[in-house]
């Protein structure tokens, strides 16, 4: 959810404003009304220094940022510094960065195509100013690159270092003589704290598709995260954006309800709510002919996706053809009817396993009072110890692994009857080695990783029983040690262990039909979520999009926070400290503790709070999933 992820703009920036470092060229903050413009002064020659305009004094989220034109008879590095400043600036369309491009440079530059995020801001190291050739200037900009947004907003993690060129010449003036560029670099270039003040995390939601793995028909919603300029028509941009299409990694497994081709009838126009939160949104005729069906659902992804641009939500949304007339109206609380979402079923129990190797479960509410008790069922009578248990989403079954992780076993909650067989056996001589925590996706499939090194493999077994399919993961480099499922069961989270590293990603997960009646699963284009983290040690799903994870990055401490499904952190995102923590486990009910195993025992904390410790003796916490 975007809610969890306020707070970037109020703590962008500070990170470099220590440096303490003069600002070259104008920006105006426009809430402010302050103009820092020739503040400080502008050498004859020499290097570009780093650009971070999050240096300015306290960069507040609520501050919009105007940059200047260049000044007559500007000097090229003048020239190149104002430029790379107007990139972070609030400037809808570029147009002030523009001045500082040849006429023909500027019609042929699109920043909209791309975004390219520097770990510290674009810098030019000594020497790689010079001349190319009388009346030209070439600068070369470097940095660490740390990720890529693309043409469909889509954030991606690149860890690579960034080097590109910027060619300046002389043209107009009176004299013939003003320099601006006339090769810039490819799109925007901005520093991470610049992109973090500027930019903001949005969910699209999209129906699962036939080639999900995950929630059945078309009822489920998937949350495709991009990242929009937040003081430049955000609610505009999103809508845009949502009626644009699911991003390409997302695009195979999920379907839009909204007709192809569908645009607003008039772009140029923005869309605002009325005083009751309500919105109308004129469609192009590509959805003239929508019935009422097809346009509620319509409506319910623009409901879900819009939740959280508005502090009090949008409560109706109206579609209208392009002639004007009504197409179909759909309230807030209407959607749920509609479209699941994941924050419909708020799980009524969170589950670990007790010092006597049973299943227990408490009560997912932090207020009441924790009492556990062992769950219905023959995987709560602890005649099968336990290592590790998955409950289903609909907290009617459960799957458990044994003590020494040898054995599968699935079982009632509701009813005590036998366990039965057990549906798997991993090989593996180590218990370390063997098979991994389950977990079930939102079609009710259980998902487990056998470890064994000799043969390792991640499982699907339909509806939790039967004979095992193995799932084809191609394209991922490593043993699979956990997995997660999404909540809408497209998406799969992995600890992949290489060496002695473990680090995290996500993949699509696909079916398609084999032989006979048992599909292919495969979990394609695997991405790396926590790329910061030196090593990832326990991981849990915990929304649409974002993920709590454990792990520390390069020569620090184990730490926990937030993280986005597309590899983006926010600042801000970490989560009060705990010794020793080997399990974490998240609702996608947000509002939900998180529930933990460390030092301390099964701990949980609820939103605003600190660690509380609810039994000393326990292990493997889980929420239904």
């Amino acid at each position: 959810m975007v809610a969890d992820r306020a707070g970037r703009g109020r703590r962008a920036g500070r990170r470099h404003a220590s440096r303490g470092r003069a600002l070259r060229g104008g920006l105006l903050l426009g809430s402010c009304g302050v103009l820092l413009a020739g503040c400080a002064s502008m050498p004859d020659s020499g290097n570009l220094k780093s650009v971070d305009a999050s240096q300015r004094p306290d960069s507040q989220s609520q501050v919009r940022v105007y940059a200047m034109p260049p000044r007559e008879g500007a000097r090229p590095v003048e020239i190149v510094q104002g430029f790379l400043e107007a990139l972070t600036s609030d400037d809808p369309q570029f147009a002030m960065a523009r001045k500082y491009l040849t006429k023909k440079a500027s019609r042929a530059w699109h920043p909209e195509r791309s975004t390219t995020v520097l770990a510290d801001g674009p810098n030019t190291d000594a020497g790689n100013a010079g001349n190319d050739a009388e009346g030209s200037r070439r600068y070369s900009l470097t940095g660490r690159q740390v990720a890529r947004v693309d043409e469909q907003h889509a954030y991606r993690p690149e860890d690579a270092t960034y080097s590109q060129s910027v060619h300046l010449s002389q043209e107009g003036g009176p004299g013939g003589n003003e320099w601006r560029i006339d090769k810039p670099p490819t799109g925007v270039v901005l520093g991470e704290s610049d992109f973090q003040r500027i930019y903001r995390p949005v969910n699209k939601y999209y129906f699962a598709g036939p080639a999900g793995a995950g929630v059945s028909g078309r009822t489920g919603l998937v949350a495709d995260p991009v990242y929009i300029r937040q003081r430049i028509e955000p609610l505009t941009e999103t809508v845009k954006t949502l009626l644009e299409g699911p991003t390409n990694w997302l695009g195979l497994v999920v379907n839009s309800s909204f007709p192809s081709g569908t645009a607003l009838k008039d772009p140029d126009k923005p869309l605002t709510l009325d005083d009751q939160n309500r919105l109308t949104v004129q469609l192009n005729s590509r959805s003239d002919d929508a019935g009422q069906t097809k346009c509620k659902e319509m409506a319910a992804q623009l409901l879900f996706t819009l939740q959280d641009l508005s502090p009090s939500g949008v409560e109706q949304v109206t579609l209208q053809r392009s002639n004007g007339s009504m197409l179909c109206v759909l309230s807030q609380d209407r959607a749920e009817t509609v479209a699941a979402h994941r924050s419909a079923d708020r799980p009524d129990y969170q589950y670990f396993i007790d010092e006597k190797r049973r299943l227990v479960r408490m009560s997912a509410n932090a207020g009441s009072a924790v009492d556990p008790e062992p769950v219905t069922g023959a995987l709560g009578t602890g005649d099968q110890p336990l290592r590790s248990a998955a409950v289903s989403r609909d907290e009617q079954r459960a799957a458990g692994v044994s003590l020494d992780g040898k054995s599968l076993y699935t079982g009632s909650l509701l009813s005590d009857d036998p366990l039965g067989k057990a549906h798997l056996h991993s090989k593996a001589k180590s218990e370390e080695n063997r098979l991994s925590t389950p977990s079930w996706d939102g079609r009710g499939n259980l998902w487990v990783a056998d470890r064994d090194p000799k043969r390792p493999r991640l499982l699907w077994l339909e509806e939790g029983k039967g004979k095992p399919v193995e799932v084809e993961i191609p394209a991922l480099d490593g043993r699979v040690q956990e997995v997660r499922v999404s909540g809408d069961g497209v998406r799969i989270a992995l600890l992949v262990k290489k060496g002695d590293k473990k680090s995290l990603w996500i993949g699509r997960a696909e079916r398609s039909a084999g032989k006979g009646e048992r599909p292919d699963i495969s979990v394609l284009d695997p991405t790396p979520v926590a790329p910061q983290m030196e090593e990832v040690t326990a991981m849990s799903w915990a929304g649409g999009s974002r993920l709590v994870v454990v792990g520390r990055e390069t020569g620090g401490v184990q730490q926990i926070r937030y993280v986005q499904s597309d590899g983006s952190v926010l600042p801000g995102t970490a989560l009060p400290g705990l010794t020793g923590v080997e399990e974490i486990a998240a609702s996608d009910d947000e509002r939900q503790p998180l529930v933990a195993h460390s030092d301390d025992g099964i701990v949980r904390l609820p939103t605003g709070s600190q660690w509380q410790t609810v039994v000393k003796e326990g292990m493997a916490p889980v929420y239904p999933g």
